[in-house]
């Protein structure tokens, strides 16, 4: 059933919104990209109105995007058997070719196209422009997958500067010419920690950090990186939450203000966690002095 709002009640959701727009406005906010909501149309549609909205707002917004399904069904069409190690995709030197196709071609260029028809400004960059990721070989192993060494976060002032949405497909490159395919909790934990946001946020898959993996209702809404980094001993954080939890404890730890792990298949997540004081997911923040 639609929900009708009588102006009263919309100037009344505005009024409560203020205090969270006056806290980012200006801010810079790291939003990292992929997971269900990536790949279902409509929440896909839904995001893009938050990061406009936000933008819209004074919120200095930065997308970080993956794109491991694309990715996987472009392998497929070619007839290449995608093959994993520990949750990373080996990348040879053909694999590589079709990570940069999908993720700097493809999915950027559909993310902007889809912030501009909402009315933003978005410039998409891959890592790869103006050596924006460098890296080298993480594992020999999984061949050309990178480990990042340095963020030349240059570009990315320089759009938000001139009021451009930054969306950056996660493909990094060393000084020889080679390019890597880069995990994108990772490099997003590195490019915001490189541009000391406000706050990260993580979208996947699932409503956050659980005591019970299999329980939504045991969601922890709040946690110190001290308690984060005891929930790995328990076995709380373990599998694919590990490397995300790892991440955000090395983006507070190089100076990003809070970091989430935030469901993205709420729809408007986003706003729900920056504009009121529900949230989304699992709040990490550095022990306060």
């Amino acid at each position: 059933m639609k929900t009708e709002f009588s102006n009263a009640q919309r100037a009344q959701v505005l009024t409560q919104a203020l205090p969270y727009i006056k806290r980012y406005t200006g801010k810079i906010v790291v939003v990292k990209y992929g997971g269900n909501a990536m790949v279902n149309e409509q929440l896909k549609q839904q995001v893009m109105e938050d990061i406009v909205l936000l933008w819209l707002i004074g919120v200095k917004i930065v997308l970080v995007h993956g794109g491991g399904p694309e990715i996987s069904e472009l392998m497929d069409k070619l007839g290449k058997q995608p093959d994993f190690v520990d949750g990373l995709r080996v990348t040879d030197r053909e694999t590589v070719d079709i990570v940069q196709m999908v993720l700097a071609g493809k999915v950027n260029k559909t993310l902007v196209n889809l912030l501009e028809m909402q009315g933003g400004n978005a410039i998409g960059l891959s890592g790869m422009d103006g050596h924006l990721i460098e890296a080298e070989v993480k594992d020999e192993r999984l061949g050309f997958v990178g480990e990042v060494t340095h963020i030349e976060i240059q570009p990315v002032l320089d759009l938000l500067n001139n009021g451009y949405i930054p969306v950056i497909s996660t493909i990094g490159c060393d000084k020889h010419g080679n390019s890597y395919n880069i995990n994108s909790d990772t490099a997003a934990a590195h490019i915001a920690a490189a541009l000391g946001a406000e706050r990260l946020i993580m979208m996947t898959d699932i409503a956050g950090i659980l005591k019970d993996k299999n329980d939504p209702s045991t969601l922890i809404p709040e946690l110190t990186v001290e308690e984060a980094m005891a929930l790995y001993d328990v076995g709380i954080v373990s599998g694919g939450m590990i490397p995300k939890v790892d991440c955000c404890i090395r983006a507070l730890g190089a100076g990003v203000k809070n970091v989430v792990i935030m469901d993205g298949r709420v729809p408007h997540s986003i706003l729900m966690e920056l504009l009121t004081n529900e949230g989304a997911g699992t709040w990490i923040r550095r022990k306060e002095p």
